[in-house]
């Protein structure tokens, strides 16, 4: 199937919703991590979104250094890839804060030139991060992101409350209050949001960290979304719930993903476990083949050896397993909509 359209992409989110699982959203940054991660959804008979971030597409552009136009170029791979399979294969942006507006901004133009030509949107979604803004400013740009992004059928993504960690492009903080969304900030949303009726996906916070961290260093609180959630549909109704993102997906102990699908969330971010999970067994290579990689000594070493396509595989490999897991773990293995 080819990535799906706007019609198609808000039935997968609805699908995840009312049966209770997530997709996986794997962020990508060339062919062989985007390769990578859909023979794993192939494998495990998934949908799911694969994601782009600002840095990624900087590097993906090489020596040009344009983010959008990198973007674009591992899109464009997906969507010729994705024609070929039996599953959906979404596409959207990670984290991109007010200071970058212009990369969501220029593929947004993407998808409008697109759109003219006959053709479906270049990514099914995009996440504004206004976290380290005041709610009301946060909000403002939301708002003009929703309208936009909603002419076109895209459905855009928002994030109240600082998820904590490193990432690129992610806001941090050192005031641990900051880390949890309240019910009040999730009602605000929905006042200012729902009038637009267009679809949105809406990260809220309940401790999330980015990156893999030891058990005790991070205190999540899942019951902030059932809270979040509930005060939303007292007030809009029972059909009118969050399409709710879990970012920080990595250090995560399954019965939290579990109970976090309880209260509405439909996508989780993996980031740091699946860029171990593709270097570990490069390293592994490098390290057992050491006199084959390197010309030790006046040798000419082992070509199969320092062949990138030998050892960037056994990343592929390893990357594929752990978002096999994450699907798994997701309740998402044979739920593709493809039938």
């Amino acid at each position: 199937m080819p990535v799906p359209n706007e019609t198609q992409f808000l039935k997968m989110l609805e699908h995840a919703r009312a049966n209770g699982f997530a997709y996986p959203a794997i962020n990508v940054s060339n062919m062989d991590t985007a390769n990578a991660a859909i023979a794993a959804l192939v494998e495990q008979r998934s949908d799911g979104i694969l994601q782009v971030s600002l840095g990624a597409g900087k590097f993906a552009s090489g020596p040009v250094g344009d983010s959008v136009l990198g973007a674009v170029a591992i899109a464009e791979h997906i969507h010729r890839i994705a024609e070929r399979l039996n599953i959906f294969v979404a596409l959207h942006t990670d984290h991109c804060q007010l200071q970058d507006i212009n990369f969501l901004k220029g593929l947004i133009s993407v998808s409008r030139e697109r759109r003219n030509q006959g053709k479906t949107n270049l990514f099914n979604g995009h996440m504004f991060d206004g976290s380290a803004l005041p709610l009301d400013e946060n909000l403002k740009v939301a708002k003009e992101l929703l309208a936009e992004c909603g002419e076109l059928g895209i459905v855009p993504e928002f994030e109240a409350g600082v998820v904590g960690g490193e990432e690129e492009g992610a806001a941090t903080t050192s005031d641990h209050s900051k880390l949890y969304t309240t019910p009040e900030d999730m009602l605000t949303v929905a006042d200012t949001l729902y009038p637009l009726g267009k679809p949105f996906m809406f990260a809220a916070t309940f401790g999330n960290v980015h990156g893999i961290y030891k058990p005790g260093n991070v205190r999540l609180e899942p019951k902030i979304l059932r809270d979040g959630q509930k005060a939303v549909t007292d007030k809009y109704g029972k059909d009118k719930p969050f399409f709710l993102v879990f970012h920080g997906g990595s250090g995560t102990p399954v019965e939290q993903i579990h109970e976090s699908l309880e209260y509405g969330v439909v996508k989780m971010n993996v980031d740091t476990a699946t860029q171990y999970a593709f270097t570990r067994p490069i390293v592994d290579h490098f390290m057992k083949n050491y006199d084959g990689v390197l010309m030790v000594d006046g040798e000419v070493g082992n070509k199969k050896a320092y062949d990138p396509r030998s050892y960037l595989k056994k990343g592929q490999q390893g990357m594929t397993s752990r978002v096999a897991q994450a699907v798994q773990e997701l309740k998402a293995s044979g739920k593709t909509l493809h039938g």
